[in-house]
C-alpha cells in the first residue's frame, strides 16, 4: 500500500494493560516480562511513539499495579494512565473515555512488542479513505481444524481461504469505536477485540495485511521468539 501522498492524522493510542497474564506461568503480568532490559509494555509503547503521528498513549492499568510507575517511560509527558477493568474491553473503554475528541484512535496490545513501523504507517494511511477503520491482520497459513466439543478429536477441517489472524494495532474513528464498544458491553456481546465490537454494530472494518512476526506474547515459549524478532527489528532500524 502506498502512503507517500497521504496526509496522516494525529492519533491517540490506548494500551489495555490491566490483565494478569495467567497463561504465562510467570510471577508478574506478562507485559512486565523483559527483553533486552526493557519490559514488553515499554517495547510496545516505543513502537507506537516511534511514529510522529501518535501524540499520546493512554495506558489502562490494574488498580493494584505498582510496576508501571517505576518504568522510565511512565514519566514521558505523552503517557497518560487510567484505571482499567477486569476485561480488555472495559480497559479500552476507560482509555477512550479520557481520550478527548480526537478523530482517530489506535488500540494496541501491551504484550505485542514487535510492531514494524511500515505496518503502523500503512494502517494509519486508511484514515484518508475509510470512515470505519481497520486492523492489522495476517492470512492464516496453517491447516485449520475444528475440534469435537469436549473431546480432543477433529470434527472437520476448516477452509482457511479468507481466514485471517487479527493483530494489533486496531484503528478506528474514536467516537464510532466508543459508541460501538459501549453498546456491545451494555448488551453483553462477546468482545474479544475492538473490531468485534464494530462488527457487532454492523460495520465491516478493513483488513490491512501485516507481518506475521507482530506476535503477542501469551505463552512462555513466545518470549524467545519475540526477542528474536525484536532484535532483528532494532538491527534494521540502526542499519
Amino acid at each position: 500500500m502506498s502512503h507517500t501522498a497521504v496526509s496522516l492524522p494525529e492519533v491517540i493510542a490506548v494500551l489495555p494493560a490491566a490483565g494478569i497474564g495467567s497463561r504465562m506461568q510467570a510471577e508478574c503480568p506478562k507485559q512486565y516480562l523483559t527483553i533486552g532490559g526493557k519490559t514488553l509494555i515499554e517495547h510496545a509503547i516505543r513502537a507506537l511513539l516511534r511514529s510522529s503521528h501518535v501524540t499520546k498513549v493512554i495506558v489502562a492499568l490494574s488498580p493494584h499495579d505498582t510496576q508501571f510507575q517505576q518504568l522510565p517511560v511512565a514519566s514521558d509527558p505523552r503517557i497518560q494512565r487510567v484505571i482499567g477493568g477486569c476485561e480488555r474491553a472495559e480497559s479500552v473503554m476507560a482509555g477512550l473515555e479520557v481520550a478527548g475528541d480526537h478523530g482517530w484512535v489506535l488500540v494496541h496490545d501491551a504484550a505485542r512488542p514487535c510492531l514494524h513501523p511500515d505496518d503502523l504507517t500503512n494502517l494509519l494511511a486508511i484514515s484518508a479513505t475509510s470512515k470505519i477503520g481497520g486492523i492489522l491482520a495476517a492470512p492464516v497459513r496453517d491447516t485449520m481444524k475444528r475440534g469435537e466439543p469436549g473431546a480432543h478429536a477433529i470434527a472437520h477441517t476448516v477452509d482457511r481461504q479468507e481466514l485471517w489472524h487479527a493483530l494489533t494495532p486496531q484503528f478506528f474513528p474514536l467516537e464510532l469505536l466508543k459508541t460501538c464498544l459501549r453498546r456491545a458491553l451494555n448488551e453483553g456481546a462477546v468482545v474479544t477485540d475492538e473490531a468485534s465490537a464494530m462488527e457487532y454494530c454492523g460495520f465491516h472494518p478493513m483488513l490491512i495485511p501485516a507481518r506475521a512476526d507482530n506476535i503477542k506474547v501469551t505463552r512462555p515459549e513466545d518470549l524467545a521468539l519475540a526477542e528474536f524478532y525484536l532484535t532483528r527489528l532494532y538491527q534494521e532500524e540502526n542499519a
